[in-house]
């Protein structure tokens, strides 16, 4: 262990990414999604693109366990497996594209994107039509190739289940459990690609602690009830958090 954190331990602003780990960690706990949004923006800055999301993955893996048991009672398990699906499809292509993504290409893209949904996501976008079967599929594909890419693997599910006429605990635990099955195959797909670098694990570990911290506390504060608040606390700190991330403003 002290062989793989010793190159972490060494990545310039370390506290600071540790900072939005926690930060993370409360937004995602509370609503269940954008984990990537706050975090790889400020990654980005300090790590590698492949580095970046690695660390990313290791400690979003392990981060929302504590919630798993009651996400497995409230999931659309249809959905859930058909969403799987398309992302199995999708991801190897992105991960591909992101190892030959230049480190600014990469900054740019994740800020941009995180700032296009989250306009769209604050205008009230919503699809109105059914969710077919196709529909759902597709938009695992499409979360598989964005967070292959990018990191940000739950924004189309979230844009698709902001409209969804079912429950927010339901719609909260199927966005849940679809990213931990997101991050559990980038994994794989890393590993089997040689890009489970010393650095990026080490960094993925030192960021538990505060992640998990910061998952269970949200967790503890969130309360169906104040839905539409949490949902507005979250696009504030995504919003920050991607402005941050353009290399502009280095």
């Amino acid at each position: 262990m002290p062989e793989l954190l010793a190159p972490a331990l060494a990545v310039p602003g370390l506290g600071w990414l540790a900072t939005v780990a926690l930060v993370a960690g409360v937004v995602r706990g509370f609503s269940g999604f954008g984990t990537a949004m706050v975090y790889m923006p400020v990654a980005g800055q300090m790590l590698s693109p492949v580095a970046a999301l690695v660390s990313l993955v290791i400690m979003d893996a392990i981060g929302p366990l504590a919630h798993v048991p009651r996400a497995l009672r409230q999931v659309e398990r249809v959905d859930l497996l058909r969403l799987c699906a398309g992302l199995a499809v999708a991801l190897p292509a992105g991960l591909w594209l992101l190892t030959r993504l230049p480190a600014e290409a990469f900054r740019y893209g994740v800020s941009l994107i995180s700032l296009l949904l989250l306009v769209l996501l604050v205008r009230g976008w919503r699809y109105h039509g059914r969710l077919t079967p196709g529909l759902v599929v597709g938009t695992g594909m499409l979360g598989g190739a964005l967070g292959g890419a990018t990191g940000l693997t739950g924004p189309p599910v979230i844009m698709l289940y902001m409209s969804a006429s079912l429950p927010a605990r339901v719609v909260r635990a199927t966005l849940m459990l679809y990213l931990i099955v997101a991050d559990a195959l980038m994994v794989g797909v890393l590993g089997a690609m040689g890009r489970l670098t010393p650095v990026a694990l080490g960094v993925g570990v030192l960021m538990l602690a505060p992640y998990i911290a910061g998952n269970l506390l949200g967790g503890w504060l969130f309360r169906a009830e104040r839905e539409a608040l949490y949902r507005w606390v979250a696009y504030g700190i995504i919003a920050v958090s991607a402005v941050m991330g353009l290399p502009l403003l280095d």
